[in-house]
């Protein structure tokens, strides 16, 4: 990495490398062999960090096509296509997503790929492989497997760490076993056990600086106080339907509508009617916005197709009056979103 711009030290070259968006760093890669080993070194996220250049993305899998996650870029409204994650898992979905530390995390989960002859479902329920995407070298690597191997699990960062919880094991029993990763020392340790299981997918977000657990079904959310202290079990009477975290805030949308969900009270927001048949989308908050993101519109009374969705509809709720727009599609993905999340370079 010497010799990056004639005249300047190499420190200061990579600092002006750093300002560059990440959607043009292929075309730096061809200008030098020197400019691509800076544009995939480990110092150059640092050096993102430290001239604050660091860009909001949302990552996205669907269903189709199998194992492939897309960027979302939505200061320049473009969708950047990733790798195929390299697992042995065909079309692996129930997983956790998350990132921290400048990288995408996708955590356990198992095959959901279905034997075109006979329709039986492949045998791998739930795995406990982890793989981390660095978007600065745009490669995948395995990283330490989880203690338990789960799916349909609780998943989320706390102070820069993964805290899995919950889910369903490969024999698909429900587990309340739960462990958290270091990203820095590649290193799962056990963590106390949720207080309770159910039959169900759980789910995790965090709010007030706490990872929050809800079992699809119930009423109840179990909290967890800190990581040597435990869960505590609340019965908030929270809506059920998808939820984004923005702003420490959170919202739910249900029967068509989003609304501000207070831990005691919730408050109306906006008219979501139109999402009402659209089914296995996604919901994220990424800024002061609120991103629903492909899925499907299943089959009606008079139509038996299934139409796989690349639309995205955001709603700005930093104004005074919320407002629905559209963005560009998914240019790869469609269908049912298996894993979505926001991830900082």
């Amino acid at each position: 990495m010497s010799g990056l711009i004639e005249g300047l030290p190499d420190a200061v070259a990579l600092r002006c490398l750093a300002r560059v968006p990440l959607y043009l760093h292929p075309q730096l890669e061809l200008v030098s062999r020197s400019w691509q080993a800076a544009i995939h070194s480990p110092e150059l996220f640092k050096a993102r960090q430290e001239v604050s250049s660091t860009e909001d993305f949302l990552c996205v899998c669907a269903f189709d096509p199998e194992n492939l996650w897309q960027l979302y870029d939505p200061l320049r409204d473009l969708w950047i296509t990733l790798p195929v994650l390299p697992s042995k898992i065909r079309h692996l979905a129930h997983f956790g997503a998350v990132s921290t530390a400048g990288k995408l995390f996708v955590l356990g989960g198992g095959s959901d790929a279905v034997d075109p002859l006979t329709g039986d479902h492949d045998g791998s329920f739930a795995s406990n492989e982890v793989w981390a995407f660095d978007p600065v070298s745009r490669q995948w690597s395995p990283q330490a497997s989880m203690l338990v191997a789960r799916a349909m699990f609780a998943c989320c960062v706390l102070d820069g760490k993964i805290v899995a919880a919950g889910g369903f094991t490969s024999c698909r029993k429900s587990i309340s076993k739960a462990e958290i990763y270091d990203p820095d020392k590649d290193v799962w340790v056990s963590i106390p056990d949720l207080n309770h299981t159910h039959n169900t997918a759980c789910s995790g977000v965090v709010i007030g600086g706490k990872v929050h657990v809800l079992h699809k079904g119930l009423s109840t959310v179990q909290v967890l106080d800190g990581v040597k202290l435990g869960w505590t079990v609340k019965d908030y009477g929270w809506l059920q339907g998808p939820m984004a975290v923005v702003r420490g805030a959170l919202y739910v949308m249900s029967h068509g509508v989003i609304f501000r969900q207070e831990i005691d009270s919730r408050k109306l927001l906006v008219s979501a009617s139109e999402f009402r048949r659209r089914i296995g989308f996604a919901m994220i908050g990424l800024g002061d916005e609120i991103y629903v993101i492909g899925g499907l519109i299943g089959p009606e009374r008079w139509n038996w197709d299934i139409k796989r969705l690349t639309d995205v509809n955001v709603l700005t709720i930093g104004s005074e009056r919320p407002i629905w727009r559209k963005v560009s599609q998914m240019t790869r993905c469609q269908g049912t979103i298996l894993g979505c999340t926001q991830l900082r370079i």
